[in-house]
């Protein structure tokens, strides 16, 4: 697959804060990619600095081979959305469409209709008459979304466009978006710190802290094998248990030794953390020879919807308490309830270690 966009060493500072440190990153023609991070840790600065709307302090950007580093927003080929939305609100849905289109010098018939293919490729044919403040807030979107798309555009950024919308309509917006980028092929970056969102959505996910990349891969690479004690913490729920790495492919914590992966890069006798993702702690049907078998008693009990998180406390571990996830039928059919004392494992290929 062809490289559409390449970054190369991209430095953003502001004084002397580093906000952007030395960031390189490929994405191929077509792909979805997500930038996913805490607040503050340089994915939008990141996506503005690939828009041109804030320039980084050094590095490069080429788009399609063509060197865009240092032209100004409206030499380069992207459309955006924010979270804002940014439409005008004494303009119609219409002309807030074909806006960019009016700047082109595009003819007047051939606006109208590609503003009428538009909407109606985003759901909303029959709202051009309508002004922004007609529309909720999942329809304003939609407006943004085919405004960004009306100069076909060879890039579509998308800056958070959808923390501003309820749960419902966001759940709904994500898969239309994606359903959307895949029938255009139109290459897009969206910036996110809903993990769900880019779980969902991204072919690739770009995790960043602290104005760097700390792991670039696809949702299921990020989640199962994330590549720091970060990347660990901040997708998905996950278990942190202190521990000193007794083996390549052995942990104590608290007096028991677990069996795990053999690791690389730590040594014996290192602190460590060994995690694991709450839903993979084994529970039911535990072979007599099961390795990493735990006694626990169950402290507490918290109802989720579709499953129970439950509080382990470890037995004969000190205060080592640890997550997991129940379905209602594990539940019921094993008697889970507060108190409850049961064999759990932890299987060693669900295990990650991380220096401490």
């Amino acid at each position: 697959m062809s490289s559409h966009l390449e970054v190369r060493n991209l430095h953003k500072r502001y004084g002397d804060f580093t906000a952007l440190g030395d960031i390189s990153l490929d994405i191929a023609e077509g792909e979805f990619v997500c930038f996913l991070g805490p607040s503050g840790c340089g994915k939008t600065t990141l996506l503005r600095a690939i828009a041109g709307l804030d320039p980084q302090t050094s590095g490069s950007i080429h788009q399609k081979g063509r060197d865009v580093s240092a032209l100004p927003p409206a030499k380069r080929d992207f459309g955006i959305v924010f979270q804002s939305y940014a439409l005008f609100p004494n303009l119609t849905v219409s002309d807030n469409v074909g806006y960019g289109l009016v700047s082109r010098g595009m003819k007047r018939a051939d606006i109208v209709k590609r503003v009428e293919e538009l909407l109606i490729l985003v759901g909303l044919p029959d709202s051009g008459p309508k002004y922004p403040a007609q529309l909720s807030g999942g329809q304003q979107q939609r407006v943004a979304l085919a405004r960004a798309l009306a100069t076909s555009p060879g890039l579509l950024l998308l800056d958070e466009p959808l923390s501003a919308l309820d749960a419902r309509v966001r759940l709904r917006l994500r898969h239309e978006i994606k359903a959307l980028q895949r029938r255009l092929g139109v290459t897009t970056i969206m910036v996110t710190h809903d993990q769900e969102e880019a779980l969902t959505m991204a072919d690739r996910i770009v995790v960043m802290n602290q104005g760097a990349i700390e792991q670039v891969g696809t949702p299921q690479e990020i989640y199962r094998r994330p590549a720091t004690a970060f990347v660990a913490d901040f997708v998905g729920s996950m278990n942190f248990l202190s521990g000193t790495l007794r083996a390549p492919d052995k942990v104590e914590v608290a007096g028991l030794v677990f069996d795990c992966v053999p690791q690389d890069g730590l040594r014996t006798g290192n602190k460590v953390a060994l995690c694991i993702r709450p839903e993979d702690v084994r529970v039911r049907d535990l072979p007599a020879d099961v390795g990493n078998r735990v006694a626990v008693e169950v402290a507490e009990l918290d109802f989720v919807g579709a499953f129970c998180r439950a509080t382990l406390k470890v037995q004969g571990a000190g205060d080592v308490a640890m997550t997991a996830d129940f379905s209602s039928n594990l539940i019921r059919d094993l008697g889970v309830e507060l108190g409850r004392k049961l064999d759990v494992a932890l299987p060693p290929d669900r295990l990650q270690v991380f220096a401490a």
